[in-house]
C-alpha cells in the first residue's frame, strides 16, 4: 500500500515537534499505522523564519487553501490554533473529504458540534486527542481505554501555568505577580497571560473532556470559569496548615440533577496524589464505576509531548482510512445519535466544602456571630482557625465548611460582609476531598 499524505498548516512550537517526530520515528511510525506516513505539504505564515524543524525536504508554502485542496493530500492537520481562520480551513478539508487531526481546543471546544456534525456528513475523521493535557492521551483513555465504564466525575490539573504560578507561590512564597512574571520569563507563560490565568483555556479543555466522559454536546458557555489571580501566598499557608493544597482544577461531574461543569481554585487534601502535581504538568483524575479512579499524568505543553499526541492521531486515522465510517470510533466516544440532553447544573446548584477567610475586630461575640449565620443557613463547619493579628485589634479568621450548596455559601457570604465586625470582602475557596474509592 502507498504512503498516507498529510498536509501540516502551521509550522510554529508543536507544528515542529510534529515534523521532528515523524521524521526521526518514520520506520516505527510506518510499522504502527501500516503503511508510510509522508508530508506532502506544510504551510507557514513566514516561509525564512527559523524553526527548530529541519524543512529542507519540505513542500512549503503560505497558501493553507492550497493545501487543503490538494487533492494528493489524505489528511490536514491544523496546528495553526484560535478560532479563525482554523474554522474555516478545518470545514473546507471536511468538504473535500480530507481527515483532520487538531490540537486546537478553543476550535473544538466553541465550534465542535458543528464540525464533528460536518465531518460524520462527509464520512471522515476528525482526531483531537492533543488538544488536551498535550501528552497526556486523556481523551483516548477516557473515549476508548474508559469504554466499559459510567463515568462520575473528573478533575483535572489541565492548565500548566496555572499550575507553575501556583506551585511557586507554595514552594518560594512568590507573589502572584513574582511568580507570573517568572512563568513569562521561562516561555510557560504568553505576555498576555489571560486565557491560562484567568481558566479560559482549561474551560476550553474542560468541555471536550465532559463531552467525552458524560456523552453530551460541548458547551463551553456553561462551564463555570473563576481564576487564580486572586490567590495570595497567605491562603497557601493557611490551606496547607488544615492539611490542603490549592490546585486550579477543571471538575466536571455527575449530580442527581445533572452535570458539574466548573474550573476554580481549590483545595485538595495535600494527601492526593494530584495534590502533588507540581510545575507544569498536567493531570486528570477519573472516576469510573467499574475501574474506580484513575490518575493520569504527564506533560500537558511542550513541543515534543503535544507532537507525541498529534502523531499518533495521524496513525490511528491512517489507519481508518479504509475503515467504513459507520464503524469509526465516534468523536466524542458516543454515537452521535445518542448524545444525551443532561442539563448542565447552574452554579447556585453546585454542592461543594469551603474555605473561607477573613478580617475580624478581635472582641469577644465576633466567633458567636460567625458560627450563628451558618447555623441558621444549616452550613456544618469543619474547623475553625484564629491567627495573628493582622493589625491592631483585628485577627484572620480561617473556616473550613462541610458540603453545601453555592446558592446558601453566598447567602452567608452577605450577611457575614454585612456584620460591623468583619472588615472588607470574604474569601471563599472551593474544597473537594477526591475520595472516590473502587465500586
Amino acid at each position: 500500500m502507498g504512503p498516507a499524505h498529510i498536509g501540516i498548516l502551521g509550522l510554529g512550537t508543536v507544528g515542529c515537534g510534529t515534523v521532528n517526530v515523524l521524521t526521526r520515528n518514520a520506520d516505527e511510525i510506518s510499522r504502527r499505522a501500516g503503511r508510510q506516513i509522508s508530508i506532502a505539504a506544510a504551510c507557514a505564515r513566514n516561509l525564512t523564519r527559523r524553526r527548530d524543524c529541519d524543512t529542507s525536504e519540505l513542500n512549503l508554502t503560505t497558501d493553507a487553501v492550497s493545501v487543503v485542496e490538494n487533492p494528493d493530500i489524505d489528511v490536514i492537520v491544523e496546528l495553526i490554533g484560535g478560532e479563525s481562520p482554523a474554522k474555516e480551513l478545518v470545514m473546507a478539508a471536511i468538504r473535500n473529504r480530507k481527515h483532520v487531526v487538531t490540537a486546537n481546543k478553543a476550535l473544538i471546544a466553541i465550534h465542535g458540534n458543528e464540525i464533528f456534525d460536518c465531518a460524520q456528513q462527509h464520512g471522515v475523521v476528525v482526531a483531537f486527542e492533543a488538544a488536551v493535557a498535550g501528552g497526556i492521551s486523556i481523551i483516548k483513555a477516557i473515549r476508548e481505554g474508559l469504554a466499559g465504564n459510567r463515568i462520575e466525575s473528573l478533575a483535572g490539573i489541565i492548565n500548566g501555568t496555572g499550575n507553575y504560578i501556583l506551585s511557586s507561590m507554595r514552594d518560594h512564597g512568590d507573589s502572584f505577580d513574582q511568580a507570573l512574571r517568572q512563568a513569562q520569563n521561562l516561555g510557560y507563560a504568553e505576555e498576555d497571560p489571560t486565557f491560562d490565568i484567568e481558566g479560559i483555556d482549561a474551560a476550553h479543555k474542560l468541555t471536550i473532556l465532559a463531552a467525552i466522559a458524560f456523552g453530551i454536546p460541548l458547551q463551553f458557555d456553561k462551564v463555570y470559569t473563576e481564576g487564580i489571580r486572586n490567590i495570595s501566598t497567605e491562603d497557601i499557608r493557611f490551606a496547607e496548615e488544615l492539611g490542603y493544597r490549592i490546585k486550579h482544577l477543571g471538575i466536571a461531574k455527575r449530580t442527581t440533577t445533572g452535570v458539574e461543569l466548573r474550573v476554580h481554585p481549590t483545595l485538595i487534601p495535600e494527601r492526593r496524589l494530584i495534590a502533588n502535581v507540581e510545575g507544569v504538568m498536567n493531570a486528570v483524575l477519573v472516576n469510573g464505576d467499574a475501574v474506580g479512579p484513575t490518575l493520569h499524568y504527564g506533560a500537558g505543553a511542550g513541543a515534543e509531548p503535544t507532537a507525541s499526541s498529534v502523531v499518533a492521531d495521524i496513525v490511528d486515522v491512517v489507519r481508518a482510512l479504509t475503515t467504513d465510517p459507520n464503524n469509526r470510533v465516534p468523536h466524542l466516544a458516543f454515537q452521535a445519535n445518542a448524545i444525551s440532553d443532561i442539563p448542565v447544573v447552574s452554579p447556585g446548584d453546585f454542592e461543594t466544602a469551603y474555605f473561607l477567610s477573613m478580617e475580624a475586630l478581635d472582641r469577644p461575640g465576633v466567633l458567636a456571630d460567625v458560627t450563628r449565620i451558618f447555623g441558621e443557613l444549616d452550613i456544618s463547619i469543619e474547623a475553625i482557625l484564629q491567627r495573628e493579628p493582622v493589625e491592631k485589634n483585628t485577627a484572620q479568621v480561617i473556616i473550613l465548611t462541610q458540603e453545601t450548596k453555592e446558592q446558601r455559601m453566598m447567602q452567608a457570604l452577605v450577611q457575614l460582609e454585612e456584620l460591623p465586625s468583619i472588615m472588607d470582602a470574604v474569601k471563599r475557596i472551593r474544597v473537594e476531598h477526591l475520595s472516590y474509592s473502587a465500586t
